[in-house]
C-alpha cells in the first residue's frame, strides 16, 4: 500500500482524512497543493511528510518557481516534523530535485523494512503490543516504522496481539492503525486513550512501540498523548520503544526547544460532526508532546536499536 506516488508529473496521495470508510486519492499539481495536503493532514506522519515535501520541491522546480521561496513555505506547513526540514534541505542541495525526491521515496521503503527487522528482535512470541497514533504504512511511503516492527514480528511467525489507542482528537489510532492491522489480519483491539494505564497495571500490555516526529537531545516529540503512555509504562515496568528513521534525528538540538504546533480548537470541540462541549468553550489543542529520554527503553532505527540521545 503506497501512501504516495509520483505519476505523470503529479503527486498522488491517499486522502487519510477519508479513512477508514473511503480509500480515495488527492492529486497535487503544484507545491502549494502539497502544502495544503500537509496542513489539512491529507498526508501525515513524519516520513511521509518528508517525502511529500521533497516532491513539493520537485513540483516547484518543474513549474519554474523560486526554490528558496518554496522551501520556506513548505517548511512552515508543519514546524514540528524534522523530516520535512531534512527533505527540503536535501532537495535544495541537489542538482536534480525530482531525481532526489525519487531517491528519497525508494530509501524510505528500505529504511522501514530495516526498522521492522531490528524491531522484531524485541518482540516475543505471545506479546501484546500497544501503539499510539499511526506510525504505519500510512505515515511513510510504505510499511511503516512502529507498525513496521509489528508487521515484521507477525511475518516472522510470532503470535502477537496489537492494541491501538484511539489517539484523540483526530483519532489516527482508531481510524488508521486499526484499519492497517485489519488489512493484514493482524489481531488488533481498540481502546480509549484513557485505558492504557489500567491495562498496563493488569499486565495486559507487554511492550509499547510508537513512532516519532522528532528525535533530539533529551527525548522525542510525538503525537499528543505519547507522554501519558510513557509515564504509565515507566510506572508499570513496560518496555517503551520508539521506532524512527535516522532522518528524524536532530542531534544538535535540544528536544525541549521544539516548537509544538497548536491546532484548531474545533478538533476537540467536535467528534465527527457532533459538538461534545458547550458552544464557545475555550480549548488547548497541542498536536505533539515530548517524551523525555529517561522514559524510553530504546530507539529502533534502520541501523539497529540505540539508546535515546
Amino acid at each position: 500500500m503506497k501512501t504516495l506516488e509520483w505519476t505523470n508529473n503529479r503527486l498522488k496521495l491517499i486522502d487519510q482524512t477519508k479513512l477508514p470508510d473511503e480509500l480515495t486519492y488527492v492529486y497535487c499539481d503544484t507545491y502549494q497543493d502539497v502544502i495544503e495536503a500537509i496542513k489539512d493532514m491529507t498526508v501525515r506522519g513524519a516520513p511521509a511528510i518528508g517525502v511529500a515535501a521533497a516532491f513539493g520541491m520537485a513540483l516547484a522546480d518543474i513549474k519554474g518557481k523560486n526554490l528558496e521561496t518554496a522551501a520556506n513555505e513548505i517548511k512552515a506547513s508543519r514546524p514540528t516534523a524534522i523530516n520535512l526540514f531534512w527533505a527540503v534541505n536535501r532537495v535544495l542541495e541537489s542538482d536534480n530535485p525530482l531525481e532526489e525526491a525519487m531517491k528519497m521515496y525508494c530509501e524510505d521503503i528500505e529504511t522501514n523494512v530495516n526498522i521492522g527487522k531490528y524491531g522484531s528482535e524485541i518482540i516475543d512470541d505471545g506479546d501484546t503490543i500497544l501503539t499510539h497514533c499511526n506510525a504505519g504504512a500510512l505515515a511513510c511511503v510504505d510499511y511503516g516504522t512502529a507498525l513496521g516492527v509489528i508487521r515484521s514480528a507477525f511475518n516472522d511467525g510470532k503470535n502477537i496481539n496489537v492494541i491501538c489507542d484511539e489517539t484523540r482528537p483526530r483519532g489516527q489510532g482508531a481510524r488508521l492503525s486499526v484499519w492497517e492491522m485489519q488489512q493484514e489480519n493482524i489481531p488488533v483491539k481498540l481502546i480509549p486513550d484513557v485505558a492504557s494505564g489500567y491495562l498496563m497495571s493488569q499486565n495486559r500490555i507487554n511492550k509499547v512501540v510508537i513512532g516519532a516526529d522528532r528525535v533530539a537531545i533529551g527525548g522525542v516529540a510525538n503525537k499528543i498523548g505519547s507522554l501519558m503512555v510513557a509515564l504509565a509504562a515507566k510506572r508499570f515496568n513496560v518496555p517503551f520503544y520508539v521506532a524512527a528513521p535516522l532522518s528524524t534525528f536532530d542531534k544538535e538540538a535540544n528536544i525541549f526547544d521544539t516548537i509544538i504546533e497548536e491546532r484548531d480548537g474545533d478538533e476537540v470541540r467536535y467528534y465527527g460532526n457532533c459538538r461534545i462541549c458547550p458552544e464557545g468553550t475555550e480549548v488547548i489543542n497541542p498536536a505533539f508532546d515530548i517524551v523525555p529520554s529517561d522514559l524510553i527503553t530504546g530507539i529502533i532505527t534502520e541501523e539497529g536499536i540505540i539508546n535515546p540521545l
